[in-house]
């Protein structure tokens, strides 16, 4: 059975690291930092943009040759939008913590730094309402397709407890536009309160790749194929940072056609 799903690794400094390599496809990076005040991470972008989500807790942030200053607001996933910092390919970027820091390092393949490095701060993209009834769930885009990048699209979603996300299940695996684009996808998970656990399921049509996972506080799931729904257990609000990447910018997926009569 693949491995789909990344546990931290420790309670300080880089506590997740997913590459291309070590997830076995293409596009799609993602770093996790646990910083306390006064520590730095800092790296070169290198071939790749990057995107900067302060997940908690503020720091001081510059990249690409621009000071973005003292940002951050939120102390908690689940308190509001994110500040955000993009960074183009070939550029640098540093961040030191000047609260209490849980840093998501967002990575995808770029063109050279044509873009200039910028600030995303909140209410950037409203928050939007999906589904209805216990399939509601809060999306707050953080790099859409409508905003300036080369590959990367960022998102995060809040789903309540009791509630289910990614769902009806859908895929984005298949170049096939205008009706499906190809997009590698990672899910860093956050529970409030923390001590809880939800369910996401990764499978395809045939079931050659089928495996269920139970999400603890911050997991990281990845998502190479398939249709990929999470459901959030009672009690427990499920928040997740999603990154996705692929030959094309754009997000189209594909509804699995025995559940599509759930959107209707």
């Amino acid at each position: 059975m693949p491995n789909l799903k990344v546990r931290p690794n420790g309670t300080s400094g880089r506590v997740v690291s997913v590459t291309p390599e070590s997830a076995g496809w293409t596009y799609v990076g993602f770093e996790l930092f646990k910083l306390k005040p006064g520590e730095t991470a800092s790296e070169k972008t290198s071939t790749r943009e990057v995107c900067l989500v302060l997940v908690s807790g503020r720091a001081k942030v510059s990249g690409g040759g621009e000071d973005f200053g003292e940002i951050g607001e939120r102390m908690s996933p689940f308190e509001g939008a994110p500040y955000a910092v993009y960074v183009p390919a070939g550029a640098e970027w540093s961040v030191e913590a000047t609260t209490e820091l849980e840093l998501a390092v967002c990575s995808a393949p770029g063109a050279g730094g044509t873009l200039p490095a910028r600030l995303i701060p909140p209410g950037s993209n409203p928050q939007i309402t999906r589904g209805t009834g216990t399939n509601t769930r809060y999306v707050t885009n953080i790099l859409p397709e409508t905003d300036p990048a080369d590959s990367l699209l960022v998102v995060e979603v809040i789903t309540p407890g009791g509630h289910t996300s990614s769902y009806p299940p859908h895929k984005h695996d298949t170049d096939n536009l205008p009706h499906e684009s190809f997009l590698e996808e990672t899910y860093y998970h956050r529970l409030n309160p923390p001590q809880g656990f939800g369910f996401q399921r990764v499978y395809t049509d045939d079931r050659s790749l089928d495996e269920a996972m139970v999400v603890e506080d911050g997991d990281v799931t990845l998502v190479p194929k398939g249709y990929h729904p999470v459901a959030a257990t009672h009690g427990y609000d499920l928040y997740y940072l999603n990154v996705m990447a692929g030959p094309k910018r754009t997000w189209k997926f594909y509804n699995a056609p025995e559940h599509e009569w759930l959107v209707k």
